[in-house]
């Protein structure tokens, strides 16, 4: 699979891999070099998503500082860069913007082999890309269609089971995206197993409301970190991303906020 803007950042992401390699990591490939093992797809990118464990992401950093690299904690839930000036990029990634999907065992686990030009690498297994994919809904990136083409691809040999449990309590976030991959491609419905779709509805149709802090709580935050901050300022909503009852810290969300805010 070939991309073409990113053809001359190939030999930069393999100094990176011996490096990481060298130290003794364990890491995944993920975003778009992954989309293209699993669904075919050729993507322009302009960088390389590498998955590893938390515990792992300060050891990486070390190392490509010592070999020269500049290096950054964008986010300390989830986020750090290795660079090589300001253009060439390589993403570790050890868990999600929301907070939903932290990289554990299980991602290495279900791993896929595959190849990054020459060589043997492992891929972010399909269960994981789309459930950690299918919470991105920014007004200017929407991985839906990616999700789609996940399915469409992979659907037939998918650990449905598995995938669901990985959603727990957030079921009616795949349960959307199956919606609307019936809908995109009515032919391939059957990439879908029936009781993927009856047991969602089960469970949703289960689900009591929450009570989160007064009850009132907005879980548009998960998927999309802006278009739902007009219902946290009205003060009318609590943001179901901060502990005790989501998975972050009022610090991790300040510093997550802080970096998207001068990113935009």
């Amino acid at each position: 699979m070939a991309y073409r803007s990113s053809a001359r950042l190939i030999p930069f992401y393999h100094r990176v891999l011996d490096l990481i390699e060298q130290a003794g990591v364990p890491t995944l490939i993920g975003g778009a070099f992954a989309l293209g093992h699993y669904a075919g797809i050729e993507r322009d990118t302009k960088d390389l998503d590498l998955f590893l464990r938390p515990r792992d992401c300060r050891k990486v950093l070390d190392a490509a500082r010592a070999a020269g690299y500049h290096t950054s904690v964008e986010a300390p839930h989830w986020l750090a860069k290795v660079r090589d000036g300001d253009d060439d990029v390589v993403d570790l990634l050890f868990g999600s913007g929301n907070g939903l999907a932290p990289v554990d065992d299980d991602w290495f686990r279900f791993a896929e082999e595959g190849r990054f030009g020459d060589r043997a690498v492992r891929m972010v297994a399909p269960e994981e890309m789309i459930w950690s994919k299918a919470y991105i809904m920014e007004r200017h990136r929407y991985d839906g269609a990616d999700v789609a083409h996940l399915i469409e691809a992979r659907g037939e040999t998918l650990d449905w089971r598995r995938l669901l449990g990985r959603f727990g309590d957030h079921g009616p976030v795949l349960m959307s995206h199956v919606a609307l991959f019936h809908y995109i491609y009515p032919a391939r419905r059957s990439a879908v197993p029936g009781w993927v779709m009856q047991e969602l509805y089960a469970r949703l149709a289960a689900e009591r409301p929450q009570t989160l802090r007064d009850g009132r709580v907005c879980r548009g935050t998960f998927l999309s970190n802006f278009e739902y901050r007009h219902d946290l300022e009205s003060g009318l909503f609590h943001d179901a991303r901060l502990k005790p009852d989501g998975p972050l810290s009022s610090d991790e969300l300040e510093v997550w906020n802080r970096h998207l805010d001068a990113e935009r």
